[in-house]
């Protein structure tokens, strides 16, 4: 609930400003993506841990558990690449470098945008087969606990561990895209610095806007890591224990990444900043 709010503020926030304004900014955009995205995403993480507590002979449904797994994919996926998109956006913001090839993407930070956007498609399709797995791992696994039977090791379970394994290594992908914007933007600080040593009557106007880009970049990699190692985890726990409890607990730690991250992004920005401070101050 508290995720669905952080995000749900951002979208109405942006709304709000795009029916006064009539347009808004490649930032708030990715911003409002990005929510609308997490939003799915925690529906569909409620959805499985009520399936979870309350109707779990409903995994032995094959059908209904790829439903539920395709949505939570989906809006993962999407999520993941909103905010690995943000990252790449700070650093053409903020960083600053006189290599014609950077010039030339920061002139066309809409496009690359864009392109990250529809390159990302292209790994949707290979995560295809991360529905059947999830699903699988799901159905197997009440099979299991209906049965109150240990998992022998099998060829299956192999299987899944290893569709598992390749799911968090397409993670890898935008998490080194953000980790290069963090290095690249930590590389032009320095820079920045070095040159105000060297023209001490130059004025600072870009170190403050440099440590804020890094802090939301951290942000995001630190907690990226945190909710694939909870997804890793989640597998892990669903094909050895068959304890209700266990699992409830991993799915739900599953929930750091797309909530804590939404307040993070809120006061790191100034117009969200400004608007939630307004709203507390109105209640």
């Amino acid at each position: 609930v508290i995720g669905m709010l952080g995000n749900g503020f951002i979208v109405l926030v942006n709304c709000i400003d795009l029916v006064k304004r009539q347009k808004l900014s490649l930032a708030d955009c990715i911003l409002t993506g990005l929510a609308i995205s997490r939003i799915s995403q925690l529906w569909a993480i409620l959805c499985d841990s009520f399936l979870l507590v309350l109707w779990p002979h409903l995994y032995a449904i094959d059908k209904l558990t790829k439903v539920v797994n395709s949505f939570w994919i989906l809006s993962n996926h999407l999520a993941t690449w909103f905010a690995t998109c943000l990252s790449v956006f700070y650093f053409f913001k903020v960083a600053n470098f006189s290599h014609p090839c950077f010039t030339w993407l920061r002139w066309r930070i809409r496009s690359v945008v864009l392109v990250l956007l529809l390159g990302s498609l292209s790994l949707l399709f290979l995560n295809s087969e991360s529905i059947y797995m999830f699903s699988h791992i799901s159905t197997n696994s009440y099979k299991i606990y209906a049965r109150n039977s240990t998992w022998s090791p099998n060829v299956s379970e192999t299987h899944d561990l290893h569709q598992l394994i390749v799911f968090n290594f397409i993670n890898l992908i935008p998490f080194l895209l953000s980790l290069t914007s963090l290095l690249l933007l930590v590389l032009s600080l320095m820079r920045h610095i070095r040159n105000l040593q060297l023209n001490p009557s130059s004025k600072d106007l870009s170190t403050e806007a440099h440590k804020r880009a890094m802090k939301m970049v951290m942000s995001f990699l630190f907690l990226f890591v945190v909710h694939v190692s909870s997804i890793l985890l989640t597998g892990w726990v669903f094909l050895k224990l068959q304890g209700r409890l266990a699992k409830l607990v991993v799915v739900l730690t599953s929930t750091v990444f797309p909530s804590s991250h939404s307040f993070i992004l809120i006061l790191g920005n100034s117009k969200l900043r400004q608007n939630a401070i307004g709203l507390l101050w109105y209640l």
